[in-house]
């Protein structure tokens, strides 16, 4: 085979890959694209339109955020939905990375058993657990509060990020715990003090994760929350189909493109540390 077939060969291979690429980025960015373009449509023509983009223009659907959705503001879904993702985020780091420590780090009887355990949950349905959930919460009265939402990330319920950490902190050498314990250190100075710092790519990862999933959530609030002025950035979509058939699909698309800024923000504000390696971590923390 000649350098020129083997060139040749080379190329239509590379050209091949790149338009596997781009037709695959277009497959992935036809919905951003549709929903950007709808945004700027009459809503008589979003639904049934086989047209990608408006043509003509108009940005009346944005003008009717500014006025709110059955006279509430539209900055309340998204304050209700930024405190309940933010406080997932902050119950997820805290207490799943103290499970996963005393799991990684610490030796005692029924560890293995109750690891064991924890993974087997990950096995159960969201939907086996809501009624006897919602009944234990319509028993302690806190049905219409954000309680129901937030109690589980502050008890390490969320075995998925538990496991993450624990394999992470699995990784470190124990040499630094003997070391730390040499200068006097206790399990919580080792654990905040090294383990922490050198598993900030797991808690980051945890953190966008857990922030995109409490942003999205329908089901939790929509069973939990009653009062209008208490709903998620969700359930104020949900309020622009009227129960009288009459449906505002140009301000419900709008408001879903602004409701995706927030999570596209917070994941490039983060998304650089996702590839940072243990040792990268430790010698920059």
């Amino acid at each position: 085979m000649t350098p020129a077939v083997t060139a040749r060969r080379r190329t239509m291979r590379t050209v091949a890959w790149h338009a596997g690429a781009l037709a695959l980025l277009a497959v992935i960015l036809y919905p951003v694209v549709w929903l950007v373009g709808a945004s700027f449509k009459p809503g008589d023509e979003i639904v049934g339109s086989l047209e990608l983009l408006p043509g003509r223009p108009i940005s009346d659907n944005y003008r009717r955020l500014t006025r709110g959705i059955a006279d509430i503001p539209v900055s309340t879904f998204f304050t209700n939905s930024l405190v309940l993702a933010l406080g997932s985020v902050v119950g997820v780091l805290v207490s799943c990375s103290a499970a996963a420590y005393a799991f990684a780090r610490i030796r005692f009887a029924g560890r293995n058993l109750l690891f064991a355990v924890m993974i087997s949950t990950l096995l159960l349905p969201f939907q086996v657990l809501i009624i006897p959930q919602y009944v234990l919460f319509q028993k302690l009265d806190l049905i219409n509060t954000y309680v129901p939402l937030l109690l589980g990330k502050y008890l390490a319920a969320d075995a998925f990020f538990v496991f993450l950490m624990v394999q992470f902190m699995r990784n470190l050498p124990r040499e630094l715990d003997e070391a730390a314990r040499i200068d006097g250190c206790g399990h919580p100075r080792i654990f905040w003090s090294i383990v922490l710092p050198l598993c900030r790519p797991a808690l980051i990862t945890s953190a966008i994760f857990t922030f995109i999933w409490s942003w999205n959530d329908f089901i939790g609030p929509l069973l939990y929350l009653n009062e209008p002025d208490k709903y998620t950035v969700s359930l104020g979509l949900k309020m622009f189909i009227d129960q009288d058939s009459v449906a505002d699909y140009g301000g419900m698309v709008a408001m879903s493109l602004v409701a995706l800024l927030p999570v596209l923000l917070f994941f490039l504000a983060f998304q650089r540390h996702l590839v940072e390696g243990a040792a990268t971590s430790g010698l920059k923390g």
